[in-house]
């Protein structure tokens, strides 16, 4: 157990799964840029060899501009020998045993140095199929941690999971790890995730067996996935199965220490390796850009609930910190909330206020060029009255149009049937958001704030800057979202 977190990663070798994700590069990022002298990176993707893995890496992390500080500090043959010397692309799948890495000599060589597993590899599609989310977010876990346990020299496995396997529950919600056996929804019924993953392949045999088509199969499994989880208690697939991903980590860990990470929603970062970076569209992140694009009227949320999000370099802050305070501790079975809504509350009514002064002072261009004005949206605060205004709005003038294009078949175009496919999409996606827009639960982090605490205190003894931080107290969230996020999203992921 090191505070010490620049001195920890010295001569570490550590396995990190999902490499090529959001928050993986920053973390192998942050770790390349503070301590070059780390041992060795293993980094899993999944690829069907080792250039295929190694080009995913290059494409999708080293050549990002997430790297560019790296590349500017150190130049590019530097950079590049670095990344040559560290880093292990490893080809594999959590969802398969032993993480499908088919190189024998490359699994005996990594369960003899890996330190530290750190396990980021996940799905996180709300309503991914079942059978894909018990692969990866479930069992993969449990894989990834069976892989760890052969690791001779392991001192810890890191698991990053989500704030929101609490299901809807209201409140402060406490950072405590799952106990499987007490896991029953309202009406007695014990969660049994062995018979889970049986109904699943059963489901998925039958579907084989009456040839249906792969769209089929998914839709039936993406049924299934969002009904097994309503039953249970949890709104969605992709917290279900993480949930059930921490019970087995619980269950079945023995005497490795494990730490679970549960960050809330995840944001560019904040100041490392430079403010705003951020990749693809990330839960509010949609919701700001259909704003800022004047496609946004009306959205289903209550202003008063609180969002919880936190920068992704605080998350990778929190994961090293935590990771140096724990590896080769004594029966570690510990759980952090990484979020802001204890500490730094923001509401989802205050964030609009803030985006409508940002896009009226900096509007968004159309395509062909012109200004886009934004106005205030109307904001409706239950399900059942957004349906009701839905069904105002849009569907009862659909009907007309579906009337439109029975009595003159001649005109171009399906538009009842476009604008309907969009109507129902945009449904879904409300009723997928609906837990989190209107969530009225605040995530306790004492476990959090103490880490943090311990931190700036070691850090405090050096000469050096503050290197680790992750305390949500530090922002400000009018100047973040205005000078920080919103244009890393217009630079990072709209490209303007």
């Amino acid at each position: 157990m090191e505070l010490n977190s620049v001195q920890f990663l010295r001569n570490k070798t550590i396995l990190v799964t999902g490499a090529t994700g959001f928050l993986a590069k920053v973390f192998v990022e942050k770790i390349l840029r503070v301590q070059p002298n780390v041992k060795k990176l293993y980094l899993l993707v999944r690829a069907s060899d080792n250039e295929a893995a190694a080009k995913r890496l290059r494409t999708e992390a080293f050549e990002k501009d997430l790297f560019k500080v790296l590349r500017e500090n150190l130049g590019d043959e530097k950079l590049n020998r670095l990344l040559y010397e560290k880093v292990v692309s490893v080809p594999g799948d959590i969802g398969t045993d032993h993480l499908d890495i088919k190189d024998y000599d490359l699994v005996e060589r990594m369960q003899k140095e890996i330190d530290v597993v750190v396990n980021v590899a996940a799905t996180t599609n709300f309503d991914e199929r079942y059978d894909v989310g018990l692969g990866i977010n479930t069992f993969g876990a449990l894989n990834v941690l069976n892989f760890a346990k052969k690791c001779v020299k392991a001192q810890l496995l890191l698991h990053v999971s989500t704030a929101y396997v609490c299901g809807e529950k209201p409140g402060l919600l406490p950072e405590k790890p799952f106990v499987m056996e007490d896991i029953r929804n309202e009406n007695g019924l014990r969660l049994d995730i062995n018979l889970e993953r049986e109904l699943m392949k059963k489901k998925l045999k039958e579907l084989n067996e009456q040839d249906c088509s792969e769209e089929d199969i998914t839709l039936a499994m993406k049924e299934l996935g969002m009904e097994r989880a309503k039953l249970h208690g949890w709104p969605n697939t992709y917290v279900f199965t993480k949930s059930m991903g921490e019970m087995l980590l619980g269950n079945h860990k023995e005497n490795l220490p494990l730490v679970i990470i549960r960050p809330t929603m995840i944001t560019s970062t904040f100041s490392e390796p430079f403010p705003g970076w951020i990749e693809g569209l990330r839960t509010v992140d949609s919701v700001i850009i259909a704003f800022g694009k004047g496609v946004l009227k009306c959205f289903l949320v209550d202003v008063n609930s609180v969002c919880d999000m936190i920068p992704v370099d605080m998350v990778a802050n929190a994961m090293i910190t935590a990771a140096a305070t724990h590896a080769g501790g004594s029966k570690v079975h510990m759980v952090y909330h990484v979020g802001s809504s204890h500490q730094n509350p923001v509401t989802f009514g205050e964030i609009h206020e803030i985006a409508v002064r940002y896009f009226t002072k900096n509007p968004l261009r159309s395509r062909n060029g012109s200004l886009i004005t934004v106005s205030k949206l109307r904001f409706i605060s239950s399900m059942a009255l957004f349906s009701f205004y839905m069904t105002l709005r849009y569907k009862l003038p659909l009907q007309l149009l579906k009337l439109i294009d029975i009595i003159y078949p001649w005109r171009k175009g399906d538009k009842y049937g476009d604008k309907n496919r969009k109507i129902e999409l945009a449904m879904r996606l409300v009723e997928l958001y609906e837990p989190y827009v209107l969530f009225k639960g605040i995530f306790d982090d004492r476990n959090t704030k103490s880490l943090c605490a311990n931190q700036k205190e070691e850090e405090s003894k050096s000469s050096e800057k503050m290197m680790f931080d992750f305390d949500p107290k530090v922002i400000n969230w009018g100047d973040y979202l205005t000078t920080i996020h919103i244009p890393g999203l217009i630079t990072h992921v709209l490209k303007r």
